[in-house]
């Protein structure tokens, strides 16, 4: 019998921590976390995310901000708004929601942001910072990955861990935080791609598998190990005519098909994804203190 890895109810539990804290730190009359978000455009996706984001700070009892800007905004416009932001000092924490049009450089707005309000853990002083196991901010996603690991006592020492994916976002930083010397952590760690010969008879050796490949329903049960522990961070709407909305979420994982050969495995939905918006807060959290994350 698998454990499902509950994010919905982990995530919760980390809001619930995270409430506490502001509520003590109001309490004492002490600076209040406030997160600055800045949406470009109107990409329904981005729209949903930023929303649950702004959701979310009102739970926890968070201050946030809602910069809304146009598609057809100038790049040079974007960067005079996060440098307002960097120089405001009620502001914790800034996150420019991706994708961005394509007429704007990622790069130079995510090396704009003022590191120590990187909640997202995307510039390169805090994606170095993690690389070389100092404290700093992670990326919410990945951060997130860790935190479910860790409090579901999932083993990781000595243990072999595919990431099938190496986004910046996910699959890199994920293969780096897994053979750091932490706990969790230590684990000796193959990283897979697109590119990758053989990928099915890799993943097969994993006894933790992470995949964040952006395919759904890659991974089937004949490319999983018995008693192996998958982490599925894939998201996708596909048709389903039974649903009310008229699609259904799935991951990059067939669940149903995967999920009876694992000791432990998280769902799509209700699995990595709430723990990213947990994750972010509690980075926001941390600025707020003029702390960061500590392995």
């Amino acid at each position: 019998m698998f454990t499902t890895i509950n994010g919905k109810k982990t995530s919760e539990e980390i809001k619930s921590e995270i409430a506490a804290r502001v509520a003590k730190i109001k309490r004492e009359g002490g600076k209040i976390p406030h997160l600055a978000a800045i949406l470009v455009g109107n990409d329904g996706a981005s729209q949903t995310y930023v929303g649950a984001k702004v959701k979310s700070c009102e739970q926890v009892g968070f201050e946030s901000t809602l910069v809304r800007m146009d598609a057809d905004v100038t790049e040079e416009e974007l960067l005079r708004v996060v440098e307002d932001i960097n120089a405001n000092p009620e502001i914790d924490g800034l996150i420019v929601q991706l994708p961005l049009p394509k007429h704007i450089s990622v790069e130079k707005v995510t090396n704009l942001i003022k590191p120590e309000k990187d909640v997202d853990g995307f510039t390169p002083t805090n994606v170095g910072r993690m690389a070389l196991n100092w404290p700093t901010y992670v990326s919410a996603t990945p951060f997130g990955i860790m935190e479910l690991l860790k409090r579901y006592q999932i083993p990781t020492s000595g243990k072999h861990c595919v990431v099938i994916g190496r986004s910046h976002i996910v699959g890199s930083p994920m293969s780096i935080l897994m053979a750091r010397n932490t706990d969790p952590g230590n684990a000796t760690v193959t990283l897979t791609h697109s590119r990758t010969k053989d990928l099915a008879s890799i993943a097969k050796t994993a006894d933790i598998l992470i995949v964040a490949l952006g395919k759904p329903g890659f991974v089937t049960a004949d490319m999983v190990k018995e008693g192996a522990v998958v982490i599925d961070v894939g998201i996708h709407r596909v048709p389903d005519a039974s649903k009310k909305s008229g699609f259904k979420l799935v991951g990059d994982v067939l669940f149903d098909e995967v999920a009876p050969k694992c000791s432990a495995i998280t769902p799509v939905p209700g699995g990595v994804g709430p723990m990213t918006i947990a994750s972010l807060l509690y980075n926001t959290l941390l600025a707020a203190e003029q702390q960061v994350y500590r392995p």
